[in-house]
């Protein structure tokens, strides 16, 4: 049973689960996927003389712990980009790699990479893949332009930019194609405490997704989905 304050989105026939924490909850898998953590961005950065505060990774898994307990997941797949770069599995904190190899200890957990991680050279006890499918759905990195199968990914760090009261704000959002005959497809908000973020209706997300009859950016706001309209295919 899904939380009533949950988001609830139809995708290829499964009931996914958007969160407040841009995870996608998977409830028939039991699985909580996630996109760009980007672990160890904060040491990164250091080590390039631009100092930031070196807690990014903490943050980040203790959101993911929340989001494990809030739906009961027993499995986490990341969805590329898990650390910034590839020696970032080095650079985990005690803390970090003790809260990390717990997680990976009491889940199935499945790294998948992505551009910035291509070669991550510890896995933590957990599994380490390029991509999976998954009843009928491709998990990957990044989105494969013309994809004709169901796909979730990553990659783009969507965000909605809107005005409320006035005010300009950016929220991170998912950004979900539909098209007549073919399967749907998502790229999911980034997760990691340091990441930034893409218009998302720019170019290069409408076309990574295409082609589409619709393009929707989505957002869970009060236990709903709000849908914003980014592409509609000609009439």
């Amino acid at each position: 049973m899904v939380p009533v304050s949950f988001a609830p989105l139809s995708f290829a026939g499964e009931e996914l689960v958007l969160m407040k924490s841009n995870a996608l909850y998977w409830p028939r898998e039991r699985a909580l996927l996630v996109a760009d953590l980007h672990l160890e961005k904060g040491s990164w950065y250091a080590k390039q003389g631009q100092m930031l505060p070196p807690y990014d990774s903490r943050e980040t898994l203790e959101r993911v712990a929340d989001s494990v307990k809030a739906t009961g997941a027993r499995r986490v797949i990341t969805l590329g980009d898990n650390f910034h770069d590839n020696a970032g599995t080095s650079r985990l904190d005690p803390y970090a790699s003790g809260m990390l190899e717990s997680l990976t200890r009491a889940l199935d957990w499945v790294w998948i990479t992505g551009n910035h991680d291509e070669e991550m050279s510890r896995a933590f006890g957990a599994t380490l893949v390029e991509e999976l499918e998954l009843n009928g759905i491709v998990l990957r990195h990044e989105a494969k332009r013309g994809e004709t199968r169901p796909e979730l990914s990553g990659h783009y760090h969507p965000k909605m930019r809107l005005k409320v009261r006035n005010r300009h704000i950016a929220r991170p959002c998912g950004v979900v194609s539909r098209t007549r005959g073919k399967g749907d497809r998502m790229i999911l908000p980034a997760f990691g405490a340091y990441t930034g973020g893409m218009d998302a209706g720019a170019p290069e997300i409408l076309k990574a997704l295409g082609p589409a009859n619709q393009i929707d950016a989505v957002l869970p706001a009060k236990g709903k989905l709000v849908r914003f309209p980014l592409f509609r295919e000609a009439a």
